[in-house]
């Protein structure tokens, strides 16, 4: 039996958090279930207004929720810091069996939009690398084809929604199940661009006057 003093465990974020990357993935990186999205290198606004859009209810994760429940705002900002500072490499893309015309469509979706159904393009408020804008507009390549799939999911029936106006749920409405499928295997296609980071938002007015954009630290 070894009479070695047991070594203590460092008080720092990275112990701290560890019931978060048993999910998300060392760092926060993701791992091979579809279900869980990269948190690592996401916008610290971004992330900070999910975390308390579980613990508020807005968004239905019950283990979320739970880990949640009892942080204050001060500490769910420091969980958003550390995440939003984690840069490891991305995995490749996973290979899709979508027809060229659905990615087409993904495309089309992706980088033009909808005039027809008034559909913005995803670009319009993702950035045009897809990568995200600070503070608070998360990416979208680099996250699995299931994750995105579930997520339009959740902002139909109302499993997931923002601070209002709710521009996910109402522009997800707006999509029928071929477009949604259509955005979702383009985006999971998608390579990640080298040296990916959120693109720093411009003086412009963003298309949309949405509530996840405005409700980030300091301005709640």
């Amino acid at each position: 039996m070894s009479t070695a003093a047991a070594q203590p465990v460092p008080d720092n974020m990275a112990e701290r958090l560890r019931a978060c990357t048993a999910c998300h993935g060392k760092e926060g990186r993701a791992t091979s279930d579809g279900y869980y999205p990269r948190i690592a290198g996401k916008p610290a606004g971004y992330l900070y207004n999910q975390l308390v859009n579980f613990r508020d209810g807005r968004r239905r994760n019950p283990m979320m929720t739970y880990l949640v429940s009892n942080l204050p705002d001060a500490y769910l900002r420091d969980i958003a810091a550390h995440f939003a500072d984690q840069h490891p490499p991305y995995a490749p893309p996973v290979p899709t069996a979508a027809s060229t015309t659905v990615l087409e469509r993904g495309r089309e979706l992706t980088t033009r939009g909808d005039a027809a159904k008034n559909i913005p393009a995803c670009a319009a408020c993702h950035g045009d690398a897809l990568t995200g804008v600070t503070p608070a507009v998360p990416g979208l390549v680099g996250l699995p084809r299931d994750y995105i799939n579930s997520q339009f999911g959740a902002w139909q029936i109302g499993a997931r929604h923002a601070a209002a106006p709710d521009c996910m749920a109402d522009i997800t409405r707006r999509m029928s199940n071929e477009d949604i499928s259509a955005v979702a295997a383009y985006l999971a296609s998608r390579p990640v661009p080298p040296n990916a980071a959120p693109a720093n938002a411009t003086p412009r007015k963003p298309p949309l006057d949405c509530g996840s954009i405005t409700s980030v630290p300091g301005k709640r």
